[in-house]
């Protein structure tokens, strides 16, 4: 976590010493140090229905009035599968799969989060089971996760998180790769690809891709979060020119 998001989650743990409750939903994730798309600009916390809350003690946090059984709370915070099931319940579509992706790649087994989202029940259940079974632990962060969430959209492209590439010999392994149009989507930051070496071998990495076939794809983070259907009209650009050039 950034100095920021430490900030925030100390005021979460705070506010639920304060109003005698259990961090939830993101605040929740935050504090499992899970990769957000947004950081929660005020703490949430989980009060039992009954508790009675002075307006005064609760200013500036987001109060959620729920039972939750002690098996659903590690110190101050709901355990990691409720507050996958919590956030996803609630969180839009793209934010909920940020969160589901985290939390696989820190702790939470897939079958255990697929097992409960089929359990759940009430408002938000669908969204709930949707996300789970389309959940990978693979991605690194939630700039990789909301890239897959506007490739899902695309139609005739059905692309895998973090496909290694051998054919034969192993060429490299990419962010998200079509492997029957042969299109391979990166999500390219500066913090992991901002070095003269790692500029030489992105270079050598994207050229034996091409020779062999693939078109590369890649998207900064501005691309992502600020400018998604520019990434969606190259992703269709490109699914169209793919499917004219196959074979009958």
């Amino acid at each position: 976590m950034n100095d920021d998001e430490k900030a925030v989650a100390r005021a979460a743990v705070e506010a639920a010493e304060r109003l005698r409750g259990v961090v939830s939903g993101l605040s929740a994730a935050l504090l499992w140090g899970w990769s957000l798309k947004h950081v929660p600009s005020r703490p949430e916390v989980s009060i039992p229905k009954t508790r009675r809350v002075r307006r005064k003690r609760a200013q500036g946090v987001v109060v959620r009035r729920l039972d939750i059984p002690p098996c659903d709370i590690e110190g101050p915070v709901t355990t990691k599968l409720r507050t996958a099931l919590d956030c996803l319940r609630r969180l839009p579509f793209d934010e909920a799969l940020c969160v589901a992706d985290s939390a696989l790649r820190l702790g939470v087994e897939r079958d255990e989060l697929v097992a409960a989202a089929e359990r759940t029940l009430g408002p938000g259940a669908g969204n709930v089971r949707r996300v789970a079974h389309l959940a990978h632990g693979g991605a690194a962060n939630a700039f990789e996760s909301c890239l897959r969430v506007i490739a899902l959209q695309v139609d005739g492209l059905d692309v895998e998180p973090q496909v290694r590439i051998a054919e034969p010999d192993f060429l490299g392994r990419v962010d998200l790769a079509d492997r029957r149009l042969r299109i391979i989507v990166e999500a390219d930051s500066f913090e992991f690809h901002g070095t003269r070496r790692a500029l030489v071998e992105d270079a050598g990495r994207y050229n034996r891709f091409v020779a062999a076939g693939w078109i590369v794809l890649r998207f900064t983070w501005e691309d992502v979060m600020l400018h998604p259907e520019v990434v969606r009209e190259v992703l269709e650009g490109a699914v169209a020119d793919r499917v004219r050039s196959m074979p009958a």
